[in-house]
């Protein structure tokens, strides 16, 4: 195909985020990866954005002769539920835990008790679920985790420190669940929205040997100036609070699988532009850091195709992936993709159509998975009175692009590999 067939870049764009994330969703990454039935009980279990629809892609896949011995419950994020027979769903607060989050943690660990070396757990784990399986550890609060969590989030740490943390306070992440379950075998299938896709800090890994220490996580409190209260930190300070390491032998029949990522998610986009004539300059699959600093990166990156041809030619679209992060200074509304769009919009001086989304169809706390804007951007928002500096001051980006009718809405998506970002730019002339 021509350049000429992309007449419609908003289209396009679209059309990009679509193809990533048709790529990981649970009915495509699933099936592939089912393990074969035990001789005794399967029992699924499960947390994430995505673990409604990968418990329902098991059970349409499952051999039929052996659904009367599946059994189970995974928990989801509200709204997120899908239609299941054998498994049940449960629905959850995220990104901070509630109740419903706390009382499914403790009934999942039931479910896997009694367990015999002959039955095998099938867990289904995606992005959100640490948050959704919130059982705080033994001397604390559902509140004292909250607390944790609301601070963690708007400290700009990243996901890798925000689920150290949670793990060392948590009586069922960092590989706990899993010795719950034994002597039974247990596999794990992730969707990773974690930059590198390390699979025991893919929701705080409930079934996987945890690498991180308590000192780490009192580091971490103390990088971001985090208060936390006397009896929270003592838990901490006591090496009861440590989780099994991966020289444990007790995680001895434990397999993780990590069957859908960013860099799947990526290369469907890739694939889709070069069906359109327009050349990929895929940037990375795990790149992490502010939102406004990547979108100043990435802005540098268009000027210098613009103007000099490298390192792409024109028409090319800029791709990337990954998880950024924003340090919250202000009390407007938005998530990461509109943070970052807010700031490329501040900075980009030359034709360009761009989107930022999260795969999960929920940017940050909000209904939109992100936004969009084109070469009239600066225009309509001087119509309106709109300026992108002070709408970035305050976090604001939700306000600033719902003005100007550039949301993006898609509802739940089912998977969540997290950032989705694309930035456009025509052929010369």
């Amino acid at each position: 195909m021509s350049a000429a067939t992309v007449s419609d870049p908003q289209a396009f764009l679209r059309g990009l985020f679509d193809a990533a994330v048709a790529a990981v969703h649970p009915a495509v990454c699933v099936p592939p990866q089912l393990p074969a039935p035990a001789r005794g009980r399967t029992v699924v279990i499960g947390a994430g954005k995505a673990a409604a629809a990968m418990a329902a892609a098991v059970e349409q896949h499952w051999p039929a002769d052996s659904l009367p011995r599946l059994s189970g419950m995974v928990v989801t994020r509200y709204g997120h539920g899908a239609p299941t027979t054998h498994i049940r769903v449960v629905e959850a607060a995220h990104p901070v835990p509630d109740a419903a989050g706390e009382i499914a943690a403790a009934e999942m660990f039931e479910l896997v008790r009694g367990l015999t070396a002959e039955d095998m757990v099938l867990c289904l784990i995606s992005g959100g679920g640490s948050a959704l399986l919130a059982l705080p550890a033994p001397g604390l609060t559902l509140a004292d985790k909250q607390s944790v969590n609301r601070a963690l989030l708007k400290s700009g740490a990243n996901i890798h420190e925000m689920n150290c943390v949670r793990k060392h306070l948590s009586a069922i992440k960092g590989g706990r669940l899993a010795l719950a379950c034994a002597p039974a075998r247990v596999v794990t299938l992730g969707i990773s929205d974690i930059p590198g896709d390390d699979p025991s800090a893919l929701a705080s890994g409930p079934t996987v040997a945890d690498p991180t220490t308590r000192e780490q996580a009192l580091a971490i409190l103390a990088k971001y100036r985090i208060e936390v209260p006397a009896h929270v930190r003592a838990r901490l300070e006591s090496p009861e609070c440590e989780t099994p390491k991966p020289s444990d032998p007790r995680l001895a029949n434990c397999e993780t699988r990590v069957i859908a990522t960013a860099q799947q998610a990526l290369q469907a986009a890739v694939a889709y532009a070069r069906q359109h004539g327009v050349t990929p300059l895929l940037l990375g699959d795990s790149i992490e850091g502010e939102s406004r600093d990547i979108a100043y990166m990435h802005a540098a990156i268009a000027r210098q195709i613009f103007h000099h041809g490298e390192p792409a030619q024109r028409p090319c679209v800029i791709l990337s992936g990954g998880e950024t992060t924003v340090t919250v200074r202000g009390q407007g509304r938005g998530g990461r993709a509109a943070e970052f769009l807010l700031a490329l919009a501040s900075v980009l001086d030359i034709p360009a159509w761009a989107l930022a989304c999260d795969t999960d169809g929920i940017d940050g706390t909000e209904d939109n998975a992100g936004a969009w804007f084109g070469p009239d951007l600066a225009a309509r928002a001087a119509e309106r009175r709109l300026a992108s500096a002070d709408f970035l001051a305050r976090n604001d980006g939700y306000s600033f692009f719902a003005a100007l009718d550039r949301l993006i809405v898609t509802g739940p998506t089912r998977t969540n590999v997290n950032d989705f970002r694309a930035i456009y730019l025509p052929a010369a002339g």
